[in-house]
């Protein structure tokens, strides 16, 4: 992999994503107002987008409640804060088996199955500047757990999203997730510039090696913007990856939790710890206005 930096790059802060995490830190956001000021931290601290799940405010588990993400807009709206916001369409999407000699019935617990319309009601109706899209199907978390993003709900998501004036950014977990995103553009349904978010370190999908990522990298058409992220103690060494390799940032509580050894993050840390990264390799951070004419972004509010 050649060192071919950014001299512009942009950083999005994923703030409090569905997993567990929760009960690992008390710093992780839960509730409509957490997840709001966290937004509004991590922009103050330099991110130009924040990407939002909302949870459950009882239990603190992932939620996909449209009235949920409102008041977070919301919240976000009234504070006056300039920020890029990027809804998750990535829940819907759960499937826990039985055991291996019993798979079926599917577990009660933990699946959560919903067609591409009902996927994408919170981004229909709020229109967001920018939600993901999981380019492929995967094992995820323990050994029972897939997240299902078949070829014909992927085309079909694409399709509402470009109808919606959305950008969508297209989530890469493995290799084969790329020949799908390709295949989508193909058809005519992913609006260029395309957006793409390298999720590395993941288990059992890409690993976050030089060869994989640089693996990725080489196969990425030339005019599609990428950024890169690694979750847990590789989150801030991948900043410094990714931005040498010509890509952008992901930091947040979705993927970390720590700051330094033995010190629990807050998302505005690090994104701050990003910023300073970046600019010591010489790049200028990008304004969420900046983001908007780079990826040719419609803002509705």
């Amino acid at each position: 992999m050649g060192l071919n930096p950014s001299r512009d790059v942009f950083i999005t802060c994923a703030v409090t994503g569905a997993g567990d995490t929760p009960g690992r830190s008390e710093k992780v956001p839960v509730t409509p107002r957490q997840i709001a000021d966290a937004s509004i931290e991590a922009a103050n601290a330099g991110a130009a987008i924040v990407h939002i799940h909302v949870r459950n405010p009882e239990t603190g588990k992932g939620a996909r409640d449209a009235h949920l993400y409102e008041e977070v807009l919301n919240l976000i709206k009234r504070s006056g804060v300039d920020v890029v916001i990027n809804f998750t369409a990535g829940m819907g999407g759960a499937l826990t088996f039985g055991p291996a000699e019993q798979p079926m019935p599917l577990a009660a617990v933990g699946t959560d199955i919903a067609g591409a319309t009902e996927r994408l009601v919170h981004v229909k109706t709020l229109l967001p500047e920018i939600c993901t899209l999981d380019c492929g199907t995967m094992n995820f978390g323990d050994e029972n757990f897939v997240l299902a993003n078949t070829p014909a709900m992927l085309k079909e998501m694409a399709a509402q999203v470009l109808e919606y004036g959305v950008k969508p950014e297209i989530e890469i977990f493995d290799t084969g997730h790329l020949l799908l995103a390709k295949w989508l553009h193909e058809q005519g349904l992913l609006s260029d510039p395309v957006m793409v978010q390298l999720c590395m370190g993941i288990r059992w999908c890409a690993p976050d090696d030089l060869t994989t990522l640089n693996a990725l990298i080489s196969r990425l058409p030339e005019d599609w913007t990428f950024s890169a992220f690694s979750i847990g103690r590789n989150q801030l060494p991948y900043t410094a990856l990714a931005l040498a390799a010509g890509g952008h940032i992901r930091v947040g509580l979705e993927d970390n939790l720590w700051l330094d050894k033995g010190v629990l993050a807050t998302n505005g840390a690090l994104v701050a710890r990003a910023v300073v990264i970046a600019e010591a390799m010489g790049s200028r951070i990008m304004s969420a206005k900046d983001v908007r004419k780079k990826l040719n972004l419609q803002r509705r509010w």
